[in-house]
């Protein structure tokens, strides 16, 4: 049976001949990033910005976006709801009223009530509670907290498993996909809870898996061939990846486009920060962070590995150098 390839063997793009425009590209984004979120700012959701709680319970599993439209009917903001698992009660999320008092929210609750009751007969109350200002800066602050940590713990492994050259610009790639996905969702709109920071930290899990596969092999390259640029040195690295990094992520964004489709409206936006994640990443792989390490200064040639000599490989060239 003959095998799909996507990419055809012996691919041979020079990435690296078109990296000033891919590096004015990808300023340009992450200027937009910064300015969409400096200007527009991000929907926050209850996670973040505070909120009550209300509990309900159902004779029958409701439909969610009918009972979701119901309650964004009232004009409090939008709904999120949690399912509790099988047991007929959802919970049903809402911000903090603007007057911010506790007559407000009482009169909020009620307003729900009434108008689950109407919509859904035989619902009933079982309780509310209210997330506090300060519980949701500490939220920010520690996934503000995360993500910089996951950036820098990453560079620095980098750092110190290739070369200094590795950990910069693979930061730098990862902050770019980071800053991408926040300018996503402050032109969007969509809410920005938990749920999305997740989804950052998943991408920029897939973005270092993606860039250690390729650093890998720019780094094995390296060693094996000591008399080749460094341009065509990483255009070939990049290549000999290129299969695999094309199929991952085709794979990947398959899974999530059903999961789009399927997952409902509260798996949405962690989908969407996903997908984006992935295209963003795959470019930032390819054009930014294997490009990087020529403006940083990488030579070819690196230190021989324990056992081995400089002489074992000082002679060795790329293939089609050879006689």
């Amino acid at each position: 049976m003959r095998l799909l390839k996507i990419v055809p063997d012996n691919t041979n793009i020079g990435f690296v001949r078109i990296r000033f425009i891919a590096f004015a590209i990808t300023a340009l984004l992450t200027v937009a990033a910064i300015g969409l979120v400096a200007v527009h700012g991000l929907n926050f959701g209850v996670d973040f910005v505070g909120g009550v709680s209300i509990e309900e319970k159902f004779t029958s599993a409701p439909p969610l976006d009918e009972l979701r439209s119901t309650v964004n009917q009232l004009g409090y903001g939008e709904a999120v709801l949690q399912d509790m698992g099988g047991k007929n009660v959802v919970t049903i999320r809402l911000p903090v009223p603007k007057s911010n008092d506790a007559g407000a929210t009482n009169a909020m609750v009620e307003r729900v009530k009434g108008a689950v009751a109407a919509k859904f007969p035989g619902a009933t109350f079982s309780t509310y509670s209210t997330v506090s200002g300060k519980v949701s800066n500490e939220l920010i602050r520690n996934g503000v907290l995360a993500v910089a940590l996951a950036i820098i713990g990453i560079a620095i492994f980098s750092w110190l498993r290739y070369e200094w050259q590795f950990g910069v610009s693979t930061a730098v790639a990862i902050l770019h996909d980071v800053l991408m996905t926040l300018g996503f969702f402050a032109v969007t709109g969509m809410v920005f809870d938990l749920n999305i920071v997740a989804a950052v930290l998943t991408i920029i899990g897939y973005s270092i898996n993606d860039k250690m596969v390729i650093d890998d092999r720019i780094r094995e390259n390296m060693r094996k061939y000591r008399k080749m640029g460094m341009s065509e040195l990483i255009d070939l690295s990049v290549n000999e990846t290129l299969p695999r990094t094309v199929m991952t992520s085709l794979t990947i964004l398959l899974a999530l486009a059903s999961l789009l489709v399927f997952g409902g409206h509260v798996l949405r936006g962690f989908t969407s920060a996903m997908m984006l994640g992935i295209v963003v990443g795959t470019y930032s792989s390819i054009y930014v962070s294997s490009s990087l390490l020529i403006t940083l200064g990488l030579k070819p040639g690196v230190k021989p590995e324990k056992g081995e000599s400089i002489a074992d490989n000082a002679e060795r060239v790329a293939p089609r150098e050879r006689p």
